[in-house]
């Protein structure tokens, strides 16, 4: 099983709207395709000062389904999140297999 984690400084700015977004478009839309399951966390012990930061997990079958994921999806994704929030939203990505 692959997972894909996306972790997210969100300013407090657009929080509240980034937020229903994340819940009501941007998670369903992506566990409608590549994914199966996917948890949504709040990192704590961090400064949150300017903002909160999360990280989404995404779980897909293989490496195989994440990479088409990537060739199809990923761009498309990216620059909807980009046109929408700017830099009031920072995020990176990594991949890991789940071992054990």
């Amino acid at each position: 099983m692959i997972l894909y984690n996306i972790t997210t400084k969100v300013d407090w700015s657009v929080h509240d709207e980034w937020l229903e977004w994340m819940k009501e478009k941007s998670i369903p839309d992506l566990v409608d395709t590549f994914f199966f399951d996917f948890k949504m966390l709040r990192l704590l012990h961090i400064d949150d000062t300017d903002g909160p930061t999360y990280a989404v997990q995404y779980f897909t079958e293989s490496i195989a389904l994440y990479k088409k994921f990537v060739e199809i999806q990923l761009n498309i994704h990216s620059q909807k999140e980009s046109n929408k929030w700017g830099d009031n939203v920072i995020s990176f990505s990594t991949v890991m297999e789940v071992v054990y």
